[in-house]
């Protein structure tokens, strides 16, 4: 890159070329809980001095529908789980497990029922949702947007080349120069940080690209939120709406002007989320979630979209958002009290999907959009390590769900998100008190003459088919959505093709089928686990997600997973000592558990994986035929080879260009209060004053101090002098 700007305060530039645009500040308030504040936002959103979103009045009767449904089959199931218990009175025990039954098939039935309708309305065509046509040409965009790329020590090349093949893609439409395309990095490795820089300007020279900026931010404070909210704080005013990604994000340039249009001609709308479709699957176990989601999760999303209407979710990334409504009513509070429950906000899209609907705008789910991708991680650990972060996040929504003036969808959302973690201990109380239950009735010998008068004995009444038939009707509503998604497989010629063909598309569904039920138990252990670990207190901390597959040793997948196995064991010494029969009985959940450690090793397996694909088990259609900006993403990666491993100090101080970019790039750190000191930053200019060359410095600072040093301009050129002294050492 030969031409190297700096921003200066008051926007001017020294050069024709500039890493950040001119700054145009717009406020983005922490919005109130509760109190005044937040009824006076309330008020405000029904009294029409805020947006009220349209929607259709089939709205209110589509939940009724859908909530009717839910009760009265829970209601039914209740009632025959019951009578499988009536022994003339439910004992405590039974009286805990019939109270469980009911929650979690409650929990099941409320997903299938929006898959039922998913289901028909697949079968129906395509749908429409905000007027969005894939059929018909991209609308013309009229206002200016940026693209923001979040990323926290990714891989800075994989992260370059996805957000190239997004720009190709946008540009591609002729429309490029309505958008603005971001880098924010919250990086923490100092290395990632000079790897970034360098594959920023590696990018700008590809492109040629006056559009493309980067931005480090050395305080990571609110973590991702927050890294989106000091953005707009500096140049939301420019711009009229933000389509936020995921560092393993890709988007089409057709997707994105299909989002914006929808927000232009629905000026009530404050969020459109799409559902992103997992892609680069190469392990068996990101194969299972790449076929799970692309077969059955367009059902779930279609049916949850028909009842949410405008009062939809925000899933983080893959979206458009208006930025005066996020600005405005999306500003993220910090809860009272210590981590894990106060603190900033972890899983923040939900609580700013609720604040932004509370003010009256529109929150809106387009499942029908293509062109939206993200990545999922490759192995049981990896997903465990994430579920960990969302358990945490999901069991914070306690402290939001009081909040005042909040739609009641939008805490339900709330209400699921924890929901999806607090239901795995409970099917685990619920199969120890069942295992307890049958450890009674064979070790403790029945009472049957009660101690008052009776002409008869108290003979227990037990319905053995009843209970057979229970369990296969919630086996069968657990089943019953990936059925109705190959039934739609089958209907349609190009979905079919793209699974494979209808042979290998069933001989798929029953491969995931016996893998996820396999994986099942292990991840309610897992969830379990999480769940107790923040209800102590345990914070998860902000752990980099890992995106490429790599085989774990045998003794970290003994560790991590051991106890599931001892879990197994110890269950099926419990069936056992009843019956055999009730061993059989058990036999999925205890194989899950005793083969937890095989089973993690199997499916983390790359080499299994493109066997299955070989064999076309497991396929999705974008593996069949990548769309292009798929495609080209990949070969972007490949021109640009994997990260090495390198010091940033060292690399900074052979490359001129780089060294001149980051430091035009070096930002002013931020005003401190008098008496407050930036102790990294102290320590290191310490440090810094008893080393004699380059190679002493970046072995005596710590990660943090270089960090420090990267981002403050004097201790930046005394490192960078250090390279070219060579101060005689102490003899002896």
């Amino acid at each position: 890159m030969d031409q190297l700007t700096r921003v200066q305060p008051d926007g001017r530039t020294d050069s024709a070329r500039a890493f950040l645009p001119p700054e145009a500040p717009l406020a983005i308030p922490p919005q109130a809980l509760r109190g005044n504040e937040a009824r006076d936002v309330r008020a405000a959103a029904g009294s029409g001095e805020a947006p009220r979103p349209a929607r259709s009045r089939r709205v209110p009767l589509r939940r009724a529908l859908v909530v009717g449904a839910t009760l009265v089959l829970t209601a039914f199931a209740a009632f025959q789980m019951y009578k499988v218990f009536s022994v003339g009175g439910l004992t405590i025990l039974e009286g805990v497990v019939l109270a469980l039954f009911v929650l979690l098939f409650v929990w099941i039935l409320f997903s299938t029922v929006s898959a039922f309708i998913g289901f028909v309305l697949e079968l129906a065509g395509p749908g429409r949702d905000l007027g969005i046509d894939i059929a018909a040409p991209p609308p013309s965009i009229a206002t200016q947007n940026a693209l923001l790329l979040p990323t926290y020590n990714e891989d800075p090349r994989r992260v370059m080349a996805r957000l190239q093949a997004i720009y190709e893609s946008v540009t591609e439409t002729g429309q490029g120069a309505r958008f603005d395309f971001f880098v924010l990095s919250d990086s923490t490795d100092p290395d990632v940080w000079v790897a970034e820089e360098a594959a920023y300007l590696d990018l700008l020279a590809r492109t040629g690209s006056d559009r493309i900026f980067y931005r480090h931010r050395v305080e990571n404070i609110g973590r991702k939120a927050g890294n989106i909210a000091e953005w707009i704080s500096r140049f939301g005013g420019r711009y009229a709406h933000m389509i936020v990604l995921d560092a393993d994000s890709l988007m089409t340039g057709d997707a994105v002007l299909r989002l914006v249009g929808a927000l232009e001609r629905h000026p009530d709308a404050a969020l459109v989320q799409t559902v992103p479709v997992i892609i680069n699957a190469t392990t068996v176990f990101a194969r299972i979630q790449q076929f799970a989601s692309r077969l059955y999760g367009p059902l779930i999303a279609r049916g949850i979209g028909w009842w949410h209407g405008s009062e939809s979710n925000y899933w983080g990334h893959n979206a458009a958002i208006r930025i005066a409504a996020f600005s405005s009513h999306a500003g993220l509070p910090v809860l009272p009290g210590r981590k894990p429950f106060g603190g900033h906000i972890l899983s923040h899209d939900f609580v700013e999907a609720a604040l932004m609907r509370r003010a009256g705008w529109g929150i809106h789910l387009v499942p029908d959009l293509p062109g939206s991708y993200e990545e999922t991680p490759p192995s049981l650990a990896d997903h465990a390590a994430r579920d960990r972060r969302w358990c945490q996040g999901n069991l914070q929504h306690l402290g939001v769900l009081p909040a005042h003036g909040l739609h009641w969808v939008s805490r339900l959302h709330m209400v699921t998100g924890i929901a999806s973690y607090v239901t795995a201990p409970l099917w685990v109380v619920m199969l120890l008190v069942g295992v307890l239950i049958s450890l009674e009735a064979h070790f403790i010998r029945p009472d049957y003459f009660p101690a008052g008068f009776s002409l008869f004995p108290n003979w227990p009444v037990q319905d053995p088919v009843r209970a057979a038939w229970l369990f296969g009707a919630t086996m069968g509503v657990l089943v019953l959505p990936k059925l109705m998604a190959y039934v739609t497989l089958l209907i349609r010629r190009a979905k079919r093709r793209g699974f494979g063909g209808a042979a290998a598309a069933l001989a798929s569904v029953i491969v995931e089928i016996v893998i996820s039920g396999l994986l099942a138990p292990v991840l309610m252990l897992s969830q379990s686990r999480a769940v107790i670990d923040v209800l102590l207190g345990r914070d998860s901390g902000w752990s980099v997600q890992r995106r490429d597959a790599d085989r774990a040793p045998w003794r970290d997948l003994v560790r991590r997973f051991g106890p599931h196995t001892v879990a197994g064991i110890l269950l099926a010494a419990a069936a056992y000592a009843v019956s055999v029969p009730l061993l059989l009985w058990m036999l999925p959940v205890i194989l899950g558990l005793v083969l937890a450690i095989p089973l993690a090793a199997f499916t983390a397996d790359e080499r299994i994986g493109r066997a299955m694909r070989r064999l076309r088990l497991l396929l999705a259609p974008e593996e069949r035929e990548p769309p292009k900006v798929l495609g080209r993403a990949n070969e972007l990666q490949g021109e640009w080879g994997a990260q090495g491993e390198e010091d940033g100090l060292s690399r900074l101080s052979r490359n001129p260009p780089l060294r001149a970019a980051h430091r035009a790039m070096i930002a002013p750190g931020r005003p401190r209060s008098r008496g407050e000191i930036d102790v990294p930053l102290a320590t290191a200019k310490a440090k810094l004053d008893t080393c004699e060359t380059l190679r002493d410095a970046i072995t005596f600072l710590s990660p943090k101090e270089k960090i420090a040093v990267l981002a403050d301009a004097p201790a930046f050129d005394r490192v960078l002098a250090l390279a070219s002294e060579t101060k005689p050492r102490d003899a002896g």
